[in-house]
């Protein structure tokens, strides 16, 4: 069985990335020879998914015009959050309300590459057997950027949230629309969702190997720059 459909959370307004994203949406920023939206595409159209929602906010514009340029021979869907952005969990839920079956939520500020590509598959088989949301972790000691204090443990493939995490999101994550039922709220984080998940152990996980390069400030835009990473 193989998941279908795909989102990406691309409405951030990527302030800690200024000056670049006064005049780009983060998303478009290049890191060797694609950007990193291109990047989510790919992965996902790689393991099969037939159809993206992309949530958008700020110069939105830009990124529909790049989507339509690139000729994707998928269904790409823009779910404008115009008026207010809804947060990491609120954006999911509104991008994703047509999805009856499972589906993988993906954000691109991570540098996703072929390297991921059967670690997405792994994950899937996950969720297939475990019926079960699930999410991508990797030890932070595995991270470029050593600011990242770990936002989970993972044990025997259960996750959970200590005082001492030693685990990082990489930003993928398999759910379906059943973790939103007793969600009210328009706007919130999928911190909310977790939360709840965790205290019924319901959330689970497999372990990324790869280095993990994830663009969250301008002072590793520049050094990951430095690195001439190539596809």
């Amino acid at each position: 069985m193989k998941i279908k459909h795909g989102m990406i959370l691309a409405a951030g307004l990527g302030k800690r990335m200024q000056p670049i994203t006064f005049k780009i949406p983060k998303p478009l920023i290049q890191i060797g020879n694609k950007n990193l939206i291109e990047r989510a595409i790919e992965l996902l159209i790689n393991h099969g998914v037939e159809e993206i929602a992309v949530n958008v906010h700020h110069l939105p514009g830009q990124i529909k015009d790049f989507i339509n340029k690139k000729k994707y021979k998928i269904k790409i869907t823009i779910s404008y959050e115009r008026d207010i952005l809804l947060d990491t969990g609120g954006g999911i839920f509104h991008a994703t309300r047509s999805f009856k079956k499972p589906f993988i939520a993906i954000n691109p500020d991570t540098l996703w590459s072929k390297a991921y590509y059967n670690e997405l598959k792994d994950l899937e088989d996950l969720y297939f057997e475990k019926k079960k949301p699930c999410l991508l972790l990797v030890n932070k000691n595995l991270s470029f950027d050593s600011s990242f204090k770990g936002d989970f443990n993972l044990n025997d493939g259960v996750i959970s949230r200590d005082n001492s995490n030693e685990f990082i999101f990489t930003g993928l994550q398999i759910l379906d629309e059943s973790v939103f039922s007793s969600i009210k709220d328009k706007k919130f984080s999928m911190n909310k969702i977790w939360n709840y998940l965790i205290k019924e152990n319901s959330l689970i996980g497999n372990e990324s190997k790869q280095k993990f390069y994830h663009l969250n400030a301008i002072e590793i835009y520049n050094k990951l720059s430095n690195l001439k990473i190539t596809d």
